[in-house]
């Protein structure tokens, strides 16, 4: 039975990495089925999938906040030792999503003719097929939501090995369905309905695990309807961010094709989705172990333990990410060139560049936002989202009209790193950090070491020699910085942590073979 002793950081320290390869799996996946799928279903029947996926990813949306609002009071539960409560709270988060996710399946079917017929631009021989997926997929929203509520369950526990023998499967099936589906002859409906099937298949597989994790949940089944008040009030404020968060993520692109060109559009796309995404692997799978810990630490008034979870994640994620970021800065047009071609090099360069600089403070971002919607505080993070984005619209429009695609990604550096102040400023203003746990544990060494490397690196890209000898020089420089990480940024406890998480990735790995 999970309980507040055993958020060790070995325990984080295995669970950052099962999430790790968890989102690495269904990437290589995708890379290696996707064009086999474009090939055979075509790229209009492509796109109406791709649609499928989209909505399947962003279902989440309907159950306002649910999912996370159960992980976080669950994880009370197991910091203040209350197992009794679970199902109570458990079943009536369910018995909630429930209804919102019958609400949203109607809202889905009946927006579906709409979409169809008015909003996309279908070809008339497949308006029949991408009605009945649609209308499939609307039908697949409550079970969405159950499976995200039992799985944060098991998150709240700490059992990310469990919700990763469910999760990995269901997501490269994701990619891998249709690509087996195909030789078969399944059209678009049949290839959405084994979609919806599997993920019917989930909600079995986390019931299955839930009872297993907790055997109270099976003894008893209960509803109290004194808990919608608190779920549905944190879960709201989850739901603010997550609404505004997309918004975040596609606006640019709005005012990009509005003011330059749909063709500048694919010049700032391009780099941003590659190291957005490369770089946000790491960070999101770490927020998800800290957030239940955070909640869990909390409700056992733990605050030396949640200080020091804090600074550690906060340097780890700065260790790990800052010389990669730094090196897409010195070799970005390279990487370009070599991935895209010249046009994009010569066009999305400084982009990307800039980009790096922003994903690096944005990855550190995530661990006192982590900490403050684990601590009870999800107003917070959603009241600075609608501050910030009237503010970064303004940034988009002015920079995007004075830059060109450079501006959009400098307007959304300055964004996260806005962002990025005003949520560590808030966990020190809220007292949940103590500034001698800031100062201790290697914080500042570690910022020393990365801006020793970067200013280094940034001498090499001033100095125009040629690019083998850029390569040759900071390759020179990686073991240095590799000892200086060690010796002087990591004392033992980040050792072990590091070397725990290594050997076990390596291990499921090496198993997986």
């Amino acid at each position: 039975m999970p309980d507040e002793p055993q958020i060790r950081g070995r325990l984080l320290a295995r669970n950052t990495s099962l999430n790790l390869l968890g989102q690495a799996i269904p990437l290589l996946v995708g890379l290696g089925t996707i064009p086999y799928v474009v090939r055979g279903l075509g790229t209009v029947q492509f796109g109406v999938l791709s649609i499928a996926w989209v909505l399947l990813g962003y279902f989440s949306l309907f159950d306002l906040g649910l999912g996370r609002a159960t992980t976080k009071f669950v994880a009370e539960c197991l910091g203040r030792m209350e197992i009794e409560k679970l199902p109570r709270l458990v079943w009536t988060s369910l018995g909630i999503q429930i209804l919102f996710g019958l609400a949203g399946a109607l809202i889905a079917a009946a927006a579906t003719p709409l979409l169809v017929e008015k909003v996309l631009k279908i070809p008339p021989d497949l308006v029949h097929d991408t009605r009945v997926c649609l209308f499939l997929l609307a039908a697949s929203l409550p079970v969405v939501l159950v499976a995200n509520g039992l799985r944060g369950v098991l998150e709240a526990a700490q059992r990310f090995d469990l919700v990763n023998y469910v999760k990995v499967p269901i997501n490269v099936s994701i990619f891998l369905l249709p690509a087996v589906a195909i030789p078969f002859g399944a059209g678009l409906p049949g290839i959405v309905l084994l979609l919806v099937l599997v993920r019917l298949g989930a909600i079995l597989g986390y019931l299955i695990l839930c009872l297993k994790v907790f055997p109270i949940l099976g003894q008893r089944c209960s509803l109290n309807f004194e808990l919608f008040r608190p779920l549905l009030s944190y879960g709201g404020w989850i739901t603010v961010s997550n609404l505004v968060s997309p918004i975040f993520t596609y606006v640019d692109r709005f005012f990009i094709g509005a003011l330059l060109s749909m063709a500048a559009v694919s010049y700032y796309t391009a780099p941003y989705e590659a190291i957005t995404r490369a770089g946000m692997i790491l960070p999101g799978s770490l927020i998800a172990t800290l957030f239940p810990a955070f909640s869990s630490l909390d409700a056992g008034a733990a605050k030396e333990r949640i200080g020091d979870f804090y600074v550690r994640s906060v340097k780890l994620l700065l260790l790990l990410l800052g010389p990669p970021m730094l090196l897409v800065v010195v070799f970005g047009r390279a990487f370009l060139l070599f991935w895209l071609g010249a046009d994009f090099a010569d066009k999305s360069s400084l982009t990307l560049q800039i980009l790096a600089m922003g994903v690096l403070v944005n990855a550190l971002a995530v661990v006192p936002f982590g900490l403050l919607q684990g601590v009870g505080r999800p107003d917070v993070t959603a009241k600075f989202h609608l501050v910030e984005l009237p503010v970064y619209a303004g940034m988009v429009w002015i920079l995007i009209g004075r830059m060109g695609i450079s501006g959009a990604a400098l307007a959304w550096t300055l964004r996260v790193t806005l962002d990025a102040l005003l949520l560590f400023g808030a966990c020190r203003w809220f007292n949940l950090v103590s500034l001698r746990a800031l100062s201790e544990k290697g914080l500042l060494r570690s910022v020393l070491v990365v801006a020793g490397f970067g200013l280094a690196s940034f001498l090499t890209l001033l100095s125009h020699v040629t690019l083998t000898t850029q390569a040759v020089l900071v390759a020179g420089m990686l073991p240095f910085v590799g000892l200086g990480i060690w010796n002087f940024a990591l004392d033992s406890s980040d050792r072990s942590l590091l070397v725990s998480a290594t050997s076990h990735l390596v291990t499921k790995v090496g198993g997986a073979k």
